[in-house]
């Protein structure tokens, strides 16, 4: 077989540990036999990566073979799937779990991928190993088509109960302000305001990032102070934090209050990077998760429906929620990694383990908070869109007594099922790549409010 490989990579990650997976990478589909044609490279930005495919048009090839190395966003998988009739594959890499920054994320990018895929309707096969262990038979299957992606849908409405109507009653007639556009290739985060008010009875306004940067610029030195002093109370660190930068961020906090004041809002949908950053000087990650913990839903990368089923599930939780990633599973464990920068609330934090200000691993400006998740049974919900409509997605899982995954707030659960089964699910139903999680079982709670909004139910 002629195989077209795209190695996909973003700069703001470890290149060189990605290129030290990449290596590997190469070495095994040289061993496979076939013939690799195709970029040798990290391909971080979308010319590079038309390039890639324009030279592949051209090769006369069997199969298309995406190695996901780093995260990115779904925008290339796209285009490569549109461009070519061939099967089309993706290897994603794993990274252990050291303690240290994300340094590939590259699970997350598979995420993104598997749901823009099934929303465009394309099939493809998938593989989340590492190019240095055992993957022989695992990459010779996923080359032989025998590793697809499969579909997975809801099993149908269940019925509403009284606790459901509540939830749904409570959540309509709240107002969610989506502030900037979600980033490009992140089709997890699209949405449609009226199909949200059809939906849920849930009004979006749509705001700019510069209207929360003025509010920012305009916070009192006073209510500034007062921020920072309370924060002090709670995490440790910020003195050696980039002051400037710091005190930047916690006026975004401010900034945000003022935003729910004036326009009533009941929860956020920020387009947190690159432009809080680049543009403005500080993180929303740490405000993110003070709001998060006064329950006010802050959803990160402009994700509305992200936003929504924060709204719901807290609704049911009575508790802060935490709008995580899942960056990780590993069957040989049977657990999972939920991460996401810094922003998990206060409240879910780890009492054996202090509270720790830091800085965003990637774009290295304040204000983030650094915490293992503490154990407990958890509950893990999304509104998803990924069959067309939508419907709910449930699991339950129970966070682990493990030391910290990776820098920021992470948490490594067990669920319910085995973790290579639950893997699988989460591809072949296109989940998206946030989904909310509270402490306790919300399950029966959440299946009649499922009813009530007339959403489908799928049960990991």
């Amino acid at each position: 077989m002629k195989l077209g490989i795209l190695p996909l990579g973003r700069p703001t990650f470890d290149v060189g540990y990605a290129e030290e997976k990449l290596a590997a990478m190469l070495t095994a589909l040289a061993a496979t036999g076939h013939e690799v044609c195709g970029p040798r490279e990290l391909l971080f930005d979308a010319e590079a990566t038309k390039a890639g495919i324009a030279a592949l048009k051209g090769a006369g090839i069997d199969q298309v073979l995406l190695l996901q190395v780093t995260f990115t966003d779904a925008s290339m998988t796209v285009a490569a799937a549109n461009a070519f009739d061939t099967p089309l594959s993706i290897w994603a890499v794993p990274e252990p779990r050291s303690g240290g920054r994300l340094r590939l994320n590259a699970f997350c990018g598979l995420n993104l991928a598997s749901h823009a895929l099934r929303r465009n309707g394309r099939d493809f096969g998938w593989l989340y190993a590492d190019p240095e262990a055992e993957i022989d038979g695992g990459l010779a299957a996923l080359l032989d088509g025998q590793r697809q992606a499969g579909q997975l849908g809801p099993e149908g409405i269940p019925a509403a109960t009284d606790a459901g109507n509540r939830i749904a009653k409570a959540v309509s007639g709240r107002r969610i302000a989506r502030i900037g556009d979600h980033p490009e290739g992140f089709d997890t985060c699209a949405y449609d305001a009226d199909a949200v008010d059809a939906l849920a009875g849930v009004k979006v306004d749509a705001l700019e990032l510069e209207d929360l940067f003025d509010q920012a610029r305009k916070v009192s030195d006073e209510t500034a102070s007062a921020l920072r002093a309370a924060a002090d109370k709670d995490v440790s660190g910020l003195q050696e934090l980039d002051q400037p930068q710091l005190d930047r961020s916690l006026r975004l906090k401010a900034g945000l209050d003022t935003l729910r004041g004036s326009g009533g809002y009941d929860a956020f949908a920020i387009r947190c990077w690159p432009e809080t950053f680049t543009e403005y000087g500080g993180a929303i990650c740490g405000p993110a998760g003070m709001l998060g913990e006064a329950k006010v839903p802050c959803a990160c990368e402009a994700d509305v429906y992200g936003a929504l089923t924060q709204l719901v599930l807290m609704e049911a939780a009575d508790a802060p929620v935490f709008l995580t990633d899942l960056v990780d599973m590993d069957a040989s464990d049977n657990s999972g990694v939920v991460w996401h920068c810094g922003q998990a609330p206060l409240s879910m934090r780890d009492p054996k383990v202090a509270a720790e200000a830091t800085v965003h691993t990637n774009r290295k400006q304040p204000l983030l908070f650094q915490f293992p998740l503490k154990p407990g049974t958890v509950t893990l919900m999304r509104i998803s869109q990924a069959d067309g409509r939508p419907h709910m997605v449930l699991a339950k899982a129970e966070m682990l007594e493990r030391p910290m995954a990776f820098t920021g707030t992470s948490g490594v659960l067990r669920f319910d099922r085995g973790a290579d089964v639950v893997l699988e699910d989460i591809i072949a139903c296109g989940l998206e790549h946030h989904m909310a999680l509270a402490y306790g079982d919300h399950r029966a709670a959440l299946r009649g409010t499922a009813g009530a909004m007339g959403l489908p139910l799928l049960e990991l």
